[in-house]
C-alpha cells in the first residue's frame, strides 16, 4: 500500500487546497492519507463532502511544542475532530502562534525590516501564521531571492525570527491527542539534528508521557536514516509511522505520496485501522 501520514495544506503552511491535495493524493495512488496541518483541522471542514472508493483519509493535527528548549513536532493521527481536547488544543495553540508571530514580526523589524506585521498577515491570510509565511513575505518584499535565503538569514535555526517559546508543554500535547483517541507520534525525528544520546532520551521522554509511535520515514531521506531510526523505533517498543511531511509541489525532497516502504521489522502504527 502506499501510505502517507503526514501532509500540509493552505489551511496552515502548505500551498494547496484541502481538496487540490485529497484529489493530487488520489492521482498518485495513495491508499491511506493524513492531513497533518500544524495546529489546525480546519482542513477537514472542507472535506465534509469529500467520499473516495480508493483512499482512507485519517484525520490528524501536528502539534508544535517544546523539549529541553528544542522545538520539536508531535504528530496526532486518527483523532476524534470533535473532541473537547482537540478543541482546546487548537484554540491553544493558535494563540501561541499568534503571540509568536507578533515576536516574531518584531524581532525583524528591530533589524530594519519594515511593516512585518501586516506582511505576513497579508500573506498568511485565513491560514494559521507560520514561519514559510514570513519567508514568502521577506521574497516578496525583495529583502531576500527565495525562501532558503530567507531562513538561512532570518528564520532558521539561532536566527531573529526562530521563535519556541510560546508553545504548550511536550505533556499537555500528548495528552490533548490520547483524550482524542489518537495516537501520538514523534514527527521527523532525525530533522532535530539530535546526538544519539539526546534523541534516546527524547524517545524515552515521549514514551513516559504517553506517546506511541514515531516517523522512521519522513520524506527523501537516506538509507543509512531510516535503518537507523527503524532500529530506535523497535528497541523503544514504539509504532512506526511514514509521510511525505509534503507542503507545495516541486519540493523533491517532501513529494505527496512519494514514501518508501516501512522496513518489516516495524509495527505500522495504521494496522488498526484498516
Amino acid at each position: 500500500m502506499k501510505i502517507d501520514l503526514h501532509t500540509h495544506t493552505s489551511v496552515s503552511d502548505g500551498t494547496l487546497s484541502p481538496l487540490e491535495l485529497v484529489q493530487g493524493a488520489e492521482l498518485v495512488g495513495v491508499d491511506i492519507l493524513s492531513i497533518t496541518d500544524h495546529d489546525s483541522v480546519g482542513a477537514y471542514a472542507q472535506l465534509q463532502n469529500f467520499n473516495s472508493r480508493s483512499m482512507k483519509l485519517v484525520h490528524g493535527i501536528e502539534f508544535s511544542c517544546q523539549w529541553e528548549k528544542i522545538g520539536i513536532h508531535i504528530v496526532g493521527l486518527n483523532i476524534q475532530l470533535g473532541s473537547d481536547s482537540i478543541r482546546e488544543g487548537v484554540k491553544t495553540q493558535h494563540h501561541a502562534r499568534l503571540m509568536r508571530a507578533q515576536c516574531i514580526a518584531e524581532k525583524l523589524e528591530k533589524l530594519g525590516i519594515e511593516n512585518c506585521w501586516q506582511g505576513v498577515k497579508d500573506v498568511a491570510g485565513e491560514s494559521v501564521i507560520g514561519r514559510p509565511h514570513f519567508a514568502s513575505m521577506l521574497v516578496n518584499n525583495g529583502v531576500v531571492k527565495d525562501f532558503k535565503q530567507a531562513f538561512d538569514r532570518y528564520l532558521g535555526p539561532g536566527k531573529a525570527g526562530d521563535v519556541k517559546h510560546f508553545w504548550s508543554t511536550f505533556d499537555n500535547i500528548i495528552q490533548w491527542i490520547r483524550d482524542a483517541n489518537g495516537t501520538a507520534v514523534l514527527a521527523h525525528p532525525h530533522k532535530y539534528k539530535l546526538t544519539r544520546s539526546k534523541l534516546m532520551a527524547l524517545l524515552d521522554d515521549f514514551r513516559e508521557a504517553g506517546g506511541e509511535g514515531m516517523e522512521v520515514i519522513t520524506g527523501t531521506q537516506t538509507d543509512d536514516v531510516t535503518r537507523l531510526l527503524a532500529r530506535l523505533c523497535q528497541q523503544k517498543n514504539l509504532l512506526a509511522s511514514c509521510g511525505s511531511d509534503f507542503h507545495r509541489p516541486g519540493q523533491y525532497w517532501s513529494v505527496l505520496g512519494k514514501v518508501a516502504s516501512l522496513p518489516i521489522d516495524c509495527k505500522a502504527v495504521w494496522e488498526n485501522w484498516v
